[in-house]
C-alpha cells in the first residue's frame, strides 16, 4: 500500500461524495484510508497542504506568495432533510447554513467559516476576520458587498 494510493482514495471519496466503506476495490481498504484522512485532519496536514499549493500556484502565476488583497462574501445554502444545526435566512428565504468565504484576487480560498443561515453577514465577516491565519498577514485591502458593510 503506497501513500499515493491512499491519497488517490481520499480524493476519490471527496470528489464522489461516497461513504468510506463504498471505496472501490482498486483502492486500499477503507479503514486504512480513513485512518490517514483522520490523522491528517487532526494534525492540520490538509490545511498546510492547501496553503502550500495555493502559495506555489500564486508564485507560478507571477504573484506574491501571500496575497495582499481579497474578497469577502457569504452564501446561504439550503439544509438537507437530515436533522442538524441550521437557521433561517429571512433575506434569501433559505433554511440551512451560511458559508462565509475570504478568497484572494485569483479566487483561491483563504478562510472559510460555516454558520447557521440566520447569522448576519457582518457578524459572519467578524468571525472570518477575527483570527486570520498567518498566510493572511499581508492582506491590505478586502472588498466586501453592502450586506457586510451594513449601516
Amino acid at each position: 500500500m503506497s501513500l499515493r494510493h491512499v491519497l488517490n482514495a481520499i480524493l476519490y471519496v471527496l470528489k464522489a461524495g461516497c461513504q468510506w466503506r463504498q471505496l472501490p476495490r482498486e483502492f486500499p481498504h477503507w479503514t486504512a484510508v480513513y485512518y490517514y484522512f483522520y490523522r491528517g485532519s487532526c494534525g492540520g496536514t490538509w490545511i498546510r497542504l492547501h496553503d502550500l499549493l495555493r502559495s506555489r500556484l500564486r508564485q507560478k502565476l507571477g504573484r506574491y506568495k501571500q496575497p495582499t488583497a481579497g474578497c469577502l462574501d457569504s452564501q446561504s445554502v439550503k439544509g438537507s432533510a437530515t436533522p442538524g444545526v441550521r437557521g433561517y435566512d429571512a433575506g434569501k428565504q433559505i433554511n440551512g447554513r451560511k458559508r462565509h468565504l475570504l478568497v484572494d484576487t485569483l479566487g483561491l480560498l483563504l478562510v472559510v467559516r460555516v454558520t447557521v443561515a440566520s447569522v448576519q453577514d457582518r457578524d459572519g465577516a467578524r468571525l472570518v476576520l477575527r483570527n486570520l491565519p498567518g498566510h493572511c498577514k499581508k492582506l491590505r485591502k478586502i472588498w466586501v458587498d453592502g450586506g457586510i458593510v451594513g449601516d
